[in-house]
């Protein structure tokens, strides 16, 4: 088993990506509007924090928006490394954003529910280049696509991960406290977090070492 990469999601400031960057993140979320959720931030925001990353650290653009256009027009104001797409998409959206943002590498979410979550899994696998795994729910009036705090079925993550061929990142409600035996029973590419390191919204420094101390005993 291998100690999974760590994404720091909902960073609010390049202060906040310096410290994630300290403790060991490789990538960074930058959550763009959404229907519902924590760290929301505006798209100048996101550019600057982008900006002043190390170029060995991923910038994921979280995005609500669902066609290849909005997508392509908000990431050319961004800049991020990483789009990850949080809601469902027509499957010729990937295609356009291939051909727009050649370099630009593409995450889907799926809020995993039941059995269907396997399914949409493994048929969206072969259009992005990793899957990330969360809790949200997509058929509410007002939709939730992340940020929860909840975990769902691991059992069906895990699944996941032994049926596609792309990196898979396990997302909602991991903390210090559950995060390795998410990481046992799932086996992910990468873990994703945002609350679970946070008080009061704010990143927290003795919450982070301690995640981090987890996640590298495994």
């Amino acid at each position: 088993m291998h100690k999974p990469k760590v994404k720091i999601c909902c960073i609010q400031s390049v202060q906040e990506a310096e410290l994630a960057i300290k403790y060991g993140a490789s990538a960074l979320g930058l959550v763009s509007e959404m229907p519902s959720g924590p760290g929301i931030i505006s798209e100048r925001e996101i550019a600057i924090i982008a900006s002043k990353v190390p170029a060995s650290i991923s910038t994921f653009l979280l995005t609500s928006k669902r066609t290849a256009d909005e997508i392509i027009n908000q990431h050319h104001r961004c800049k991020t490394t990483t789009i990850q797409i949080v809601d469902s998409v027509e499957k010729s959206v990937y295609m356009e954003l291939r051909q727009a943002l050649p370099d630009v590498k593409l995450v889907q979410v799926i809020h995993v529910s039941g059995d269907d979550s396997v399914f949409e899994a493994i048929q969206v696998s072969q259009f992005v280049d990793a899957i990330l795994l969360d809790s949200g729910n997509q058929k509410l009036d007002v939709k939730e696509l992340g940020g929860t705090g909840r975990t769902h079925d691991w059992s069906l993550s895990k699944e996941i991960v032994e049926k596609v061929y792309v990196p898979v990142y396990l997302a909602g409600g991991l903390k210090p406290e559950n995060v390795i035996e998410a990481i046992k029973t799932v086996k992910p590419f990468g873990v994703d977090l945002c609350g679970g390191v946070r008080i009061n919204g704010n990143l927290d420094e003795n919450l982070l070492g301690d995640f981090f101390k987890q996640v590298n005993s495994v």
